[in-house]
């Protein structure tokens, strides 16, 4: 049984559904069949009976006859016509004798069925049985009890009447074949269409296995399954849902590509600063001409800068490869105003000369601490970075929400919408260090803890950095607990 449920398990699922579409029409076929050629049966052996019923109710006026049968007690068939007019008709006495009546074509075979009828005498209406005659046929019997008076005593015997069955059982075997031919029919006929409808609600899958070959092959993105607008099946979902999934990989593949070419122009430029500047320590090394002391120090601060950057630009790219599932893995419940206090305390060491305020009130929020803490100093070193010397930078948090000004030139109206792209510097900030890839970590940052970030110019000059993230101001036990 487990290798064939195996074997079926192994098919194609056309072949399976038109398997269980023909299982389902034949099971469903026999048992209306069985059911019809049942109901027939009964039908046909109820006729033969009400007959038999009619042809011995004329028993009370035929006691003659039945008186003259006994006396003329004979097992031989007659010629005559008088009598119940059966085809076969006997009396049986209690000692198993028949006796035929005239019109009797032949003698039915006496059973125990016909022996309990006649030994139990109590004027029932009579029991219908199969039976045969003494030549082997086999006939429908009424067995009729039957109390013979004399003068000396009673006798119990039994009227036997009877009818072939022959065109009986060959109607019904002419109906069983005819409905075996038709399951037949319908069986084969079920297994067809069963085939046809799965080929026809399959071939969408089709188009799908042929669309997943050919992106497993070509790795080609760009393939879509057409889908009717107003179709809601599941195959139609299976389809949308595909064609969503390569939208998604092509769109994902378009920023990797994007990130790679733009990783490798930012990286080009501090690598050939540090190759350049190397070289020339170099070759001083080699032609025992020494640099001045002034110029092998700048140089070398400028290595140990270029260092720095590609460090950061690296650190940066790592961040923004790490995937959801590695992000999701760190995520708690945190103080965020614990978080920007150390970041201040970074952002103080960095613009030593400036003025940094804070006003910080208690949010607890759920977010990643390192990455969050990663997106505030990123937001820091932007103010810090475009103060003018002993200029101030304001940082307040309030009901969720993180304000930083600072007072530098600010950034114009049509910059704005590119500011949180990768590695988008604005034109005057492209002197300065950086790789344009802050802001994006921050963007993507913020999102991820559920909020949203925005920078916009700020009355008098300067910029507004604001950050809005989903919390409470203090930490509730269904905030502490882990989703």
């Amino acid at each position: 049984m487990k290798g064939l449920v195996r074997r079926f398990r192994a098919l194609p699922i056309r072949s399976r559904l038109s398997l269980l579409v023909a299982a389902a029409v034949a099971f469903a076929v026999a048992a209306v069949s069985v059911t019809c050629w049942f109901i027939v049966q009964g039908k046909l052996y109820e006729q033969i009976d009400n007959d038999l019923k009619k042809s011995v109710s004329a028993r009370p006026q035929n006691l003659d006859n039945i008186q003259r049968a006994l006396n003329n007690c004979t097992q031989t068939p007659q010629s005559a016509v008088n009598g119940f007019g059966n085809t076969y008709s006997q009396v049986v006495t209690s000692d198993g004798t028949a006796c035929l009546f005239q019109s009797s074509v032949g003698r039915i075979k006496v059973t125990r069925t016909d022996e309990d009828v006649i030994n139990n005498a109590d004027g029932s209406r009579g029991v219908f049985h199969n039976g045969s005659d003494a030549d082997g046929n086999r006939v429908r019997v009424l067995t009729v009890p039957l109390t013979i008076s004399s003068p000396v005593s009673e006798t119990n015997a039994a009227l036997m009447a009877a009818v072939p069955l022959r065109g009986t059982e060959t109607t019904l075997k002419d109906l069983a074949l005819v409905l075996l031919l038709v399951s037949g029919i319908g069986v084969v006929g079920a297994g067809a269409a069963g085939l046809a409808v799965a080929r026809a609600g399959l071939r969408p899958v089709d188009k799908l296995t042929e669309a997943v070959e050919h992106v497993a092959r070509t790795e080609d993105l760009t393939i879509r399954i057409p889908v009717e607008d107003d179709s809601e099946d599941e195959i139609a979902r299976l389809s949308r849902s595909f064609n969503s999934m390569t939208s998604a990989l092509a769109s994902s593949r378009e920023l990797q590509q994007q990130l790679i070419a733009d990783a490798g122009h930012e990286l080009r430029t501090p690598l050939t600063s540090l190759r350049t500047n190397v070289e020339l320590l170099t070759r001083s090394e080699e032609t025992g001409r020494p640099l001045p002391p002034a110029d092998r120090k700048a140089l070398l601060a400028s290595v140990k800068a270029q260092m720095t950057e590609l460090a950061s630009l690296i650190g940066d790219l790592q961040e923004l490869s790490r995937s959801e599932g590695q992000r999701g893995e760190r995520v708690q419940v945190i103080a965020f105003h614990d978080t920007v206090e150390t970041a201040l305390r970074r952002a103080r060491l960095r613009g030593p000369e400036l003025t940094i305020t804070a006003d910080l009130a208690p949010w607890y929020v759920r977010a990643e601490p390192s990455a969050l803490e990663r997106a505030i100093v990123n937001i820091l070193d932007n103010a810090v970075k475009f103060s003018p010397d002993g200029g101030t930078v304001d940082v307040v948090l309030g009901k969720g929400v993180l304000t930083v000004r600072d007072h530098g030139p600010g950034i114009a109206v049509e910059e704005l919408p590119h500011v949180f792209d990768r590695f988008w510097r604005s034109p005057s900030a492209r002197a300065l260090p950086g790789s344009g890839l802050g802001l994006s970590i921050v963007a993507r940052t913020v999102q991820q803890a559920g909020g949203e970030v925005s920078l916009s110019p700020a009355e008098g000059g300067g910029t507004v950095a604001t950050v809005r993230l989903p919390g409470a101001p203090t930490a509730p036990p269904e905030l502490v607990q882990a989703p």
